[in-house]
C-alpha cells in the first residue's frame, strides 16, 4: 500500500519472477508448492502452435499488469510431455490455474484480452490479494472525509493508475473534485471513465453528484426561493429551485421532502421533473443513507397511493 501511495514502483516484481518458464524438473517447485501462497497460471504451449503465439503474450500482458498477484508458468508440450499428459492436455493452447496446490479451472484455445483480464481478476480474488487497493481506496474515502479532497484525489487517480477500470476509484475521483469544488475537473473525469464500467454504481452515483452540483450553480437566493414558496405553493418551479438551492446548501432531506411534496401536488409537472430529480439525489446518496432510504419509500407510497 506504501507504494501505492507514494507511487514508488520500486517494490514491483521483475518480469522473471512472475513469468517462468518451466519443465517437470521444477514443475512441483514453481506450480504446485507456490501456488499454496499465489495463483498460479500454467501455459501449455509448443513453438509450432499458431495460436499459441497470440494467447501467450496476451497472457504474459495480464499477467504483468496483476504485479505479482499472480504468476505464470510456461510449459512448452513437446519438452515435457509427462506433465501435459498427467494434466490430460489434449490440445493446444491449454491453460491451467492452480490454487492451493490443485487445478481450480482452465480453458483452451485463445481468449480475448477483456476476457483474459476476467479470467486473471477472478484469480486474484481467490486469494483475497487486491495488491493493497482496497486500503488505498479506503485511505482516500478517510482523506475525503476529513476534507483533503486534493489529497483524496491524488490517491483515487494512484489507484486508477493501477487498476483503470476500477469503479470505486473512478467515483472517488468525481466526488473528489466535486468536494473541492473543481466541477471542471469532475466533468473531464467523468468523460474519461472507461466504457466498460461507466454504468456502475460508483460512477453512476457520482454522476448524480457532478449533476446536482451542475443545477445548484444556477439556483437563486434561497431566503427569495423559500418566500417564493410560501406566497404561492402551487408554483412548482419555485419549490424545484428551493430545493436545489437547499441542496447546493446541504440541507438534502428538507430537499427531498420538498419535492415529494412537489410530486404529491401534480406529478406530471414538467414530465414528471420532481421524480427525476429525485431519483438523482437518491442515486448520488449512498444506498444505505437513512434519507435516500426514508424518501425511496415516500416516493413509493405517492406513486401507488
Amino acid at each position: 500500500m506504501a507504494e501505492l501511495l507514494s507511487g514508488d514502483d520500486t517494490a514491483a516484481p521483475q518480469t522473471g519472477e512472475i513469468i517462468k518458464d518451466v519443465t517437470e524438473a521444477d514443475f512441483m517447485q514453481e506450480v504446485v508448492e507456490k501456488s499454496m501462497q499465489v495463483p498460479v497460471i500454467v501455459d501449455f504451449w509448443a513453438p509450432w502452435c499458431g495460436p499459441c503465439k497470440t494467447l501467450g503474450p496476451a497472457l504474459e500482458a495480464e499477467v504483468a499488469k496483476a504485479k505479482g498477484r499472480v504468476v505464470m508458468a510456461k510449459v512448452n508440450v513437446d519438452e515435457n510431455q509427462m506433465i501435459a499428459g498427467q494434466l490430460r492436455v489434449q490440445s493446444i493452447p491449454t491453460v491451467y490455474a492452480f490454487w492451493q496446490g490443485q487445478p481450480v479451472v482452465a480453458f483452451q484455445g485463445a481468449l480475448s484480452q477483456s476476457e483474459l483480464k476476467k479470467f486473471i481478476d477472478k484469480l486474484t480474488q481467490l486469494s483475497g490479494d487486491d495488491g493493497g487497493l482496497g486500503e488505498a481506496l479506503e485511505a482516500a474515502e478517510t482523506m475525503l472525509a476529513e476534507g483533503a479532497h486534493g489529497d483524496a484525489a491524488e490517491t483515487f487517480a494512484a489507484i486508477i493508475g493501477e487498476e483503470p477500470e476500477n469503479a470505486e476509484a473512478w467515483g472517488g475521483l468525481i466526488r473528489a473534485h466535486l468536494a473541492g469544488g473543481k466541477q471542471a475537473e469532475a466533468a473531464q473525469a467523468l468523460e474519461q471513465v472507461p466504457a466498460a464500467i461507466s454504468a456502475s454504481s460508483p460512477v453512476e452515483a457520482a454522476r448524480a453528484q457532478l449533476q446536482l452540483a451542475q443545477q445548484a450553480a444556477s439556483a437563486g437566493p434561497l431566503d427569495d426561493l423559500r418566500q417564493k414558496v410560501e406566497a404561492d405553493p402551487a408554483d412548482h418551479q419555485a419549490r424545484f429551485d428551493y430545493a436545489t438551492a437547499l441542496h447546493a446548501g446541504g440541507d438534502v432531506e428538507e430537499a427531498v421532502d420538498q419535492l415529494l411534496e412537489s410530486f404529491r401536488r401534480d406529478r406530471d409537472w414538467n414530465d414528471g421533473a420532481a421524480k427525476a430529480q429525485l431519483i438523482t439525489i437518491f442515486d448520488a446518496l449512498k444506498p444505505t443513507d437513512p434519507v435516500a432510504q426514508k424518501g425511496r419509500r415516500r416516493l413509493s407510497s405517492l406513486i401507488f397511493a
